[in-house]
């Protein structure tokens, strides 16, 4: 009888689910819970030797950013000397390149997946993402038919957008990708995303590609013309809308708030809440006045703000950030003469006003969760009291008063 494989005293590993070039993905559970889920497990020496790290890296900064109920989630991500093991959740229902393989969706079936597929490619450029590797077998289906985005290797973030605003690397599955992918020339991320979606819904309705031949450069040249056809069992409604998704010119290519107005598309759409911001708020009115009073009481002291933390803050031409922290903290900061107490207790006053929840994390830091749903879910700001001072030459330095 095989031994159990634990990882890192969390999870148990099990069979093999499939094994790509730098990869192996193991079915696992959660010791604690019993939940089941996915490991990716990746050699660094592989990686290394194929100067992927920086690809890696990105994937993980990416998938932290889309949590999304129809992209695969990222649970944690841990390392060994020789491996990085990726935990992500698990989807059984297999690729919905498995379903169209077995012939072509209904309509309602198809315009499902796709509006689950648009809401979260949505949500993904909302944050500066682009997938750039959209296609059936990068789709998965969970236990409820539900559609989920995975593998994000090749995505890329705002970063990577060279002066002219636009990136530059050739990459992704050649019937799937956008004209101006193929050519030399800089193209827009989430414009390409979408070209690749309208082919994806071609693909489920018809059974098979828009763009296909033998010799790769006649495909091109289809592609480059967006020429293909219908067959004949598509409506009218599903054509006007892949014809406006597979326009060879990206400036003139539909946009996904225009997709999500046509009547085809919106037949039965409910957008999904995502979840990328939903964090425990414990309200600070659940304690009666007499025991916020009491508690108050005990707060301890704000702590100390480094003098040259401030001064790096306060101006870009003296960042000392990097000989204290690896990644500067993202955020505003301001000064006042009134006491952090004063200052914590008007904003609480201010949040509620605008219908945001409030709770307390520890002495003086709060979270302010909008209570609407937006395209990026809700809305939630984090705020944190210090005290500072600083030596008269420090302020000369950083041109305070």
């Amino acid at each position: 009888m095989e031994a159990r494989r634990i990882l890192f005293g969390k999870y148990e590993m099990g069979r093999l689910l499939g094994k790509g070039t730098f990869a192996k993905v193991y079915y696992g559970k959660e010791l604690t819970s019993g939940e089941s889920v996915a490991i990716k497990v990746i050699s660094k020496d592989e990686v290394k030797k194929k100067g992927m790290m920086e690809q890696i890296e990105r994937e993980i900064s990416v998938m932290r950013l889309v949590r999304h109920p129809n992209v695969v989630e990222l649970k944690e991500v841990m390392a060994t000397k020789t491996k990085i093991f990726f935990v992500m959740e698990y989807v059984r229902g297999g690729e919905l390149f498995a379903k169209v393989f077995k012939g072509k969706l209904k309509e309602d079936a198809a315009r499902k997946y796709f509006q689950q597929l648009i809401s979260a490619v949505d949500f993904c450029h909302s944050r500066g993402v682009s997938h750039r590797d959209l296609k059936p077998e990068n789709l998965l289906l969970d236990e409820n038919e539900d559609l989920k985005i995975s593998d994000f290797g090749l995505s890329a973030l705002p970063e990577q957008l060279r002066n002219d605003g636009l990136l530059h690397t050739r990459c992704g599955t050649p019937a799937y990708v956008a004209p101006e992918v193929l050519r030399k020339k800089g193209y827009d991320g989430s414009k390409a995303d979408i070209w690749s979606c309208g082919v994806i819904l071609y693909v489920i309705l018809a059974g098979f590609l828009p763009f296909q031949d033998e010799n790769v450069m006649n495909m091109y040249r289809k592609i480059f013309k967006a020429e293909f056809e219908f067959p004949p069992w598509f409506s009218t409604e599903s054509k006007r809308l892949i014809s406006k998704l597979l326009t060879a010119d990206p400036e003139r290519r539909i946009t996904i708030p225009a997709i999500m107005r046509v009547p085809w598309f919106r037949k039965g759409f409910t957008r999904p809440r995502a979840f990328s911001t939903e964090e425990p708020i414990s309200d600070t009115n659940t304690e009666d006045d007499d025991s916020a009073a009491s508690k108050s009481n005990k707060l301890s002291s704000p702590k100390f703000f480094n003098a040259f933390e401030f001064i790096s803050s306060m101006s870009s031409g003296f960042d000392l950030s990097s000989l204290f922290e690896n990644k500067r903290k993202s955020g505003t900061m301001f000064t006042s003469s009134c006491s952090a107490t004063a200052i914590m207790a008007k904003i609480e006053a201010v949040a509620k006003g605008l219908n945001f929840r409030v709770g307390r994390v520890k002495d003086f830091k709060m979270k302010l969760q909008g209570s609407s749903e937006g395209r990026k879910g809700k809305l939630l700001v984090t705020t944190e009291g210090t005290r500072w001072s600083m030596p008269s030459s420090a302020r000369k330095m950083s041109g305070l008063p």
